[in-house]
């Protein structure tokens, strides 16, 4: 946005993102629009190794956003920081309802949920070695955002069953993904913000081998036995 006004802000991200996908699909394009200047006929190099690159639609909490991403059939990646996941479902919904009118195919209609997260070996160590490092953060975020400061209070409630956050030992945040799951009618993918916490590195090396280790394992386990057999 350096340079831009911030009212444009919907309409430079539709152009870069219409650019985005006509470069995804061409080697030379030939393109115009609003906020930067004309391609006629520059490559792009080098192409990607896959036949068609994966761009996923991030997406916050505005309608408009989900029915876009749904419009062009992109995958969604909903940014769930706070709050209670099941609320975002009437909106996940609409992406889903934008996607099967606009004629995509149902495998091209996949949900992914990017979330506050970490694992410890014990529910009570993973609350306590993540809470001081994301109350500094969001409390300082919070001060140019017009947010209170982090309580302690606040972050077990998001710890709790019906609240966003992944943090718990490995078992419990199996029982979380699998809530996410459930309230938001399936998804396919769910990224961990660790970094957030500025958690040592020996800790968040840890919480990534019970992730591979524990997490994991049991979640594909268990989706698999939600899949019917033939």
């Amino acid at each position: 946005m350096f340079g831009l006004e911030l009212k444009d802000y919907d309409a430079l991200f539709a152009e870069k993102l219409g650019l985005l996908l006509q470069l995804r699909q061409n080697a030379r394009i030939h393109w115009s629009g609003r906020f930067r200047a004309p391609l006629d006929g520059q490559s792009v190099y080098q192409r990607p190794s896959q036949p068609v690159l994966p761009i996923w639609l991030g997406v916050g909490g505005t309608a408009a956003s989900f029915a876009r991403a749904g419009q062009l059939g992109l995958p969604l990646m909903v940014a769930i920081i706070g709050g209670q996941p099941h609320r975002f479902r009437p909106l996940i919904d609409l992406y889903r309802q934008e996607a099967e009118k606009a004629g995509h195919p149902a495998e091209s209609v996949r949900v992914g949920i990017h979330a506050l997260g970490y694992v410890a070996d014990t529910d009570q160590q993973a609350a306590d070695e993540f809470f001081p490092g994301y109350a500094q953060s969001f409390t300082e975020i919070g001060r140019e955002r017009g947010w209170p400061p982090v309580t302690r209070r606040y972050f077990e409630a998001a710890r709790g069953d019906t609240g966003a956050f992944l943090v718990s030992d490995p078992e419990r945040v199996v029982e979380k993904i699998l809530t996410y799951d459930d309230v938001l009618g399936g998804i396919s993918r769910l990224s961990f913000q660790m970094s957030i916490a500025s958690l040592p590195h020996r800790m968040r090396m840890h919480a990534i081998e019970l992730l591979g280790t524990k997490v994991a394992p049991l979640v594909k386990n268990e989706t698999r036995k939600e899949v019917p057999a033939n």
